[in-house]
């Protein structure tokens, strides 16, 4: 699904991405951690074209999406989430996923248009489906700006659904949600997987990675010290040095 190869990002002297390989197979939880500034939302964002890379390449379903503005890349069948929320706040719940939808029935904006008035379109009924996943239905009307935190992550994550996605990239998704919000959290990763959706997941709430993740992978100072599977990671001691700054033994 997605293959990253010998992927690299220097800001002058730091190597916040440095020489990184990593393979993740269709419908698996990847989960990618590192102490903070190991360079894990640079990766995404050099995986969503959001910045450049210095060297190496990214390969979608084998195609090398290397270097596409971001708008191809969501066009390519990837879609994210943000370490910190970019709602459209003054918008509805309902408005925001609409914003987000890929008609891929309409051929350009006015068929979709035209789709969307019809009041069958694909898009509408995906709008409904999305509304139910994230348990944001009577909710609908209400500006995002308005909703609770909480709420705000789970439209965030519908609205990166809206796309169409083959590859959710999601940064640090369950950041400021209480423990049954995580739960929640964690119910609907797996829905997602069920569908066939590929998920890379980073995130700091290794409760929530330990459970749901089928592989990890694991930065500092921008290079990959270990990956594995979760009972792999926590019993690595390279792992645990970087976590706690010191050997274990």
């Amino acid at each position: 699904m997605l293959e990253i190869r010998n992927l690299s990002k220097h800001f002058g002297g730091v190597k916040a991405v440095d020489d990184l390989d990593l393979s993740i197979e269709a419908a698996q939880i990847f989960g990618l951690i590192g102490p903070n500034g190991s360079g894990k939302s640079t990766t995404i964002n050099l995986i969503c074209g959001v910045i450049s890379a210095t060297a190496g390449d990214v390969h979608l379903d084998g195609r090398d999406i290397s270097g596409l503005p971001p708008h191809q890349v969501v066009a390519a069948g990837i879609g994210r989430t943000f370490q910190n929320i970019r709602l459209f706040q003054g918008l509805t719940v309902w408005q925001n996923l609409w914003v987000g939808q890929k008609e891929r029935s309409a051929k350009n904006r006015s068929g979709f248009i035209r789709s969307w008035l019809s009041g069958q379109s694909y898009a509408y009924k995906s709008v409904e489906n999305l509304l139910e996943f994230s348990g944001l239905v009577d909710k609908r009307n209400f500006l995002a700006g308005n909703l609770s935190f909480g709420e705000q992550r789970r439209l965030e994550l519908a609205r990166a659904m809206a796309t169409s996605p083959k590859l959710l990239l999601l940064d640090e998704p369950a950041a400021g949600m209480n423990s049954e919000e995580i739960s929640q959290l964690d119910d609907r990763l797996r829905a997602l997987k069920e569908k066939g959706i590929t998920i890379l997941l980073v995130e700091h709430v290794m409760e929530l990675v330990m459970g749901v993740t089928d592989r990890i992978a694991v930065l500092n100072f921008g290079q990959k010290i270990a990956e594995g599977t979760p009972a792999d990671i926590q019993a690595n001691q390279s792992v645990q040095e970087a976590y706690l700054g010191q050997s274990t033994e």
